[in-house]
């Protein structure tokens, strides 16, 4: 069986700048809960999903927050986008998909941990990453962990992610803490940008491994003095922009590969939600239901 895991923040953001302003019959902005749901269905029908589980984060600091005060902390969010968070989590339940809403981690961590641990069961012979996110790409192995990329409908299994970047999937934390993550708030070091850094990662594999001394190091890369000198400057920076960008992958997740069996929305809470979004189109998207009770 193959298990899809979705970044559940990162369809809601997607849906919210690509979809008209909407409002439902109370006047609550729907725009992203209705493109995300239309989404998830969508993917549900089109690779015929069977276990599936969606993670979100939360406008809540995480560890990360404490270790580096500008990481990112949710605050550039659009109000109208955040309060359509809890919505997107009620749907999901509606949905009958498992739902984890992130507090002292990210989602990223959760959807991580359960690639990890779901890959290791026998019955499981994939699970799908769904997020273009390059940090999850870390957890990629071999054709067991893959991430999907829904908009260019490309699959990234090691032999991929390699040939995108260069380097094994282990060392993208250390090619994120150098040319840094917008996205994520991480600065990176001074100088490092894609091209070289990937060279250098692809020889050296980890950040640790590349001599301070520019003389030594056996690969080509332009201005080599400068980004030698910068990354001596900046070793503990990059130490702890690696921490960063290094997903937390032993997170105890409480449902089993069962858990995660998508039985179809629920007969009641779906239908009821769509009419309080006044989103009832999708109503007939969803092609499986259960009854409760």
């Amino acid at each position: 069986m193959k298990i899809h895991l979705i970044d559940g923040t990162y369809e809601l953001f997607r849906a919210h700048f690509s979809q008209p302003p909407r409002l439902a019959p109370d006047g609550m902005p729907v725009s992203a809960i209705r493109g995300f749901v239309q989404s998830i269905l969508n993917l549900i029908n089109s690779h015929n999903v069977t276990h599936i589980a969606v993670a979100f984060d939360s406008d809540i600091p995480s560890f990360r927050n404490e270790i580096f005060s500008s990481y990112k902390d949710g605050s550039d969010t659009p109000e109208d986008l955040k309060l359509q968070f809890p919505l997107a989590e009620r749907a999901v339940e509606a949905l009958g998909i498992t739902c984890w809403p992130m507090l002292e981690y990210e989602a990223d961590d959760i959807l991580a941990s359960a690639a990890v641990k779901f890959s290791r069961k026998p019955e499981v012979s994939q699970v799908i990453i769904c997020s273009p996110d390059k940090d999850l790409c870390q957890v990629v192995k071999g054709n067991s962990i893959v991430c999907l990329l829904r908009k260019d409908n490309l699959v990234l299994n090691q032999v991929e992610v390699e040939k995108k970047y260069g380097f094994p999937p282990s060392s993208i934390p250390d090619y994120l803490a150098l040319v840094g993550d917008a996205a994520d708030g991480i600065p990176g070091i001074s100088r490092w940008g894609a091209k070289s850094t990937s060279s250098l990662i692809g020889r050296y594999i980890t950040i640790d491994n590349i001599p301070d001394d520019y003389r030594l190091w056996d690969v080509s890369v332009r201005g080599a003095a400068n980004l030698s000198k910068s990354l001596e400057s900046s070793r503990m920076d990059a130490k702890l922009f690696k921490e960063l960008a290094t997903l937390v992958k032993d997170i105890e997740i409480a449902q089993s590969v069962e858990d995660l069996e998508w039985l179809g929305a629920d007969s009641v809470l779906f239908p009821k939600l769509c009419e309080e979004l006044g989103i009832t189109n999708l109503i007939n998207v969803c092609r499986k239901w259960q009854s409760q009770g």
